[in-house]
């Protein structure tokens, strides 16, 4: 048995603020994403009573109830070898043909290899205190959602709570079959509701896009997300029929991403990866903590509302070199949203996600906000929340860059090579489009800008 110890995201012995509840929500290796929110929640002050996770959000959960920082979760997820998801069954399975496959890949990798890296540990999980953690789990043969507090977890139970039918098998636990409960629910914020939670915290990483698009897997996807969504908004609907009768309403909270985040097969191809993801999340959720409104989110449909993506252009850049007289690195995805709006604009100017690695700066510090401006040269201005406060960095450059973070100066140089291969069209359908979009960007760089 584990010591008893309290995660880092519990509220401190003397707190008497709101009663908060963290939702981790599903979206499947993308909630890397959630690593990078949780630290930008954490450095805001903010402490929780209770945690929830379900589908891919349980992996999340699990790493804060083990007893990760924040900071870990973050390091952890960057350093992930995606392919660590995949393994198969057995090969004479196979042999049966895709009729009698009871999914397409096997458990082996996610409990010996990615839960391990990850740092989950259920003794450690059962162990902890000072807030409650709740998994969500289906059990297929009642057709319910089980909701298992973090005292009672064990293993079966957490590797079926992210074991999404076609792609892994149920597993079977005490005479019943579980699996994913993404079909019945990908968040579960009634939970919060009768924990009492004043505030509740949802992080959102399903896609929620007007667009319907083309091919089975996509339109798998939209299954997904509508069974996701349509169930969030009806927790939500019930929530503000509650608020009618409350002196003091509930609010609730959702930090999502302005556009989709690409999907795992992006993730398997390199075009994303879980240091982006992480960078995100942290930016967006710093973004959010900025400009939150005092109500909290929409009770509604437009809680999770993303804006439907166009042809664009992602690609990440990583520069190494010194800032004020120390190693430096710094790394950034840079993300076109919108091609044919980025070559209209005179500053052609895109976001930024990022993060720093320097000594009295911190080891992968990610960057609250950020964007580039392709001119002459490339120029980046991103924000970074240190313990003095609010910095600014500066640079421009092409393949060597000239840097200030505050009164630091220094000098980095770019991989070229390695940001040439990592340059990604987005938002496009079909290889001809793909193809359009990548030459359009590419003419506009070789021409000089």
């Amino acid at each position: 048995m584990a010591p008893a110890h309290v995660p880092a995201v519990a509220p401190p012995s003397a707190y008497e603020g709101p009663r908060r509840s963290l939702i981790l929500a599903g979206g499947g290796m993308r909630v890397a994403y959630q690593a990078g929110v949780v630290r930008a929640l954490l450095e805001e002050g903010l402490s929780f009573h209770h945690a929830d996770g379900t589908s891919g959000g349980t992996m999340n959960l699990a790493m804060l109830l083990s007893g990760l920082s924040p900071e870990e979760m973050c390091r952890r997820w960057r350093t992930l070898d995606v392919n660590d998801f995949v393994s198969l069954l057995p090969l004479r399975m196979y042999a049966r043909g895709p009729a009698d496959l009871p999914a397409l890949g096997g458990a082996e990798g996610v409990v010996k290899r990615v839960f391990p890296h990850l740092g989950i540990d259920i003794e450690q999980i059962r162990a902890a205190q000072g807030m409650q953690g709740t998994f969500n789990v289906c059990n297929y043969t009642r057709k319910t959602n089980e909701v298992i507090p973090h005292e009672n977890l064990e293993l079966p139970l957490l590797l079926a709570s992210i074991s999404l039918p076609i792609f892994m098998p149920p597993v079977p636990h005490n005479g019943c079959l579980y699996m994913d409960s993404v079909w019945i629910r990908d968040a579960n914020l009634g939970e919060a509701v009768r924990r009492g939670s004043d505030e509740i915290w949802v992080v959102w990483c399903i896609g929620n896009m007007g667009e319907y698009l083309s091919g089975a897997f996509n339109q798998y996807v939209h299954m997904i997300e509508l069974s996701a969504n349509g169930n969030l908004f009806k927790e939500l609907d019930e929530i503000a029929t509650l608020n009618r009768s409350r002196h003091h309403p509930i609010r609730v909270h959702v930090i999502h991403p302005e556009y989709p985040l690409p999907l795992d097969p992006d993730y398997y191809k390199g075009h994303i990866d879980g240091a982006t993801l992480v960078d995100r999340g942290y930016r967006d959720a710093a973004a959010y903590l900025a400009n939150r409104s005092r109500d909290g989110a929409p009770l509604g449909p437009d809680a999770t509302r993303m804006r439907d993506p166009l042809p664009g252009i992602t690609l990440r850049a990583s520069l190494r070199g010194s800032l004020g007289g120390e190693a430096c690195r710094l790394d950034v995805g840079v993300e076109i949203d919108d091609l044919d709006s980025f070559l209209a604009d005179p500053a052609h100017t895109a976001r930024l996600s990022g993060r720093i690695s320097s000594t009295g700066v911190g080891d992968q510090r990610p960057a609250t906000d950020g964007r580039a401006q392709f001119g002459r040269r490339l120029e980046v201005d991103l924000g970074f929340k240190l313990d003095g406060g609010a910095v600014r960095m500066t640079g421009a450059g092409n393949g060597t860059w000239k840097v200030g973070l505050g009164t630091s100066k220094g000098e980095l140089k770019l991989d070229q090579l390695r940001t040439a291969l990592s340059v990604h069209a987005t938002g496009v359908h079909g290889l001809a489009e793909r193809l359009r979009t990548l030459i359009r960007f590419w003419a506009f760089v070789l021409r000089g800008r």
